[in-house]
């Protein structure tokens, strides 16, 4: 898998409006995370732990406009495998969102 692969994201929006953000599992374990989100520029920094921060850009207007009712995000970082069945969930944890 290359590095672009690595730096792909997804957002999905439950029927309550919840945001929850699917990305490759990273190196290091997350530990008081939070989202920084930029409204005017359509981007987000999510960052994880004190030395690791992943870049969102061009999020899309309902994922912001989801985020800007919301007090926390739930982000699922992902393992993936060779077929779905292979795919595991390494973190899953919420992040709080700062506008």
């Amino acid at each position: 898998m290359d590095e672009n692969e690595l730096n792909t994201y997804d957002f999905i929006i439950n029927d309550e409006g919840e945001v929850m953000l699917l990305l490759h599992a990273q190196e290091t374990e997350p530990k008081n995370a939070r989202i920084e989100v930029d409204v005017q520029e359509k981007s987000a920094v999510l960052i994880r732990n004190s030395d690791d921060e992943i870049l969102l850009q061009d999020l899309p207007d309902d994922v912001i406009d989801n985020m800007q009712d919301e007090d926390t995000i739930l982000v699922c970082e992902l393992k993936i495998g060779e077929k779905e069945e292979d795919t595991q969930i390494v973190y899953t944890y919420e992040a709080e969102i700062n506008l």
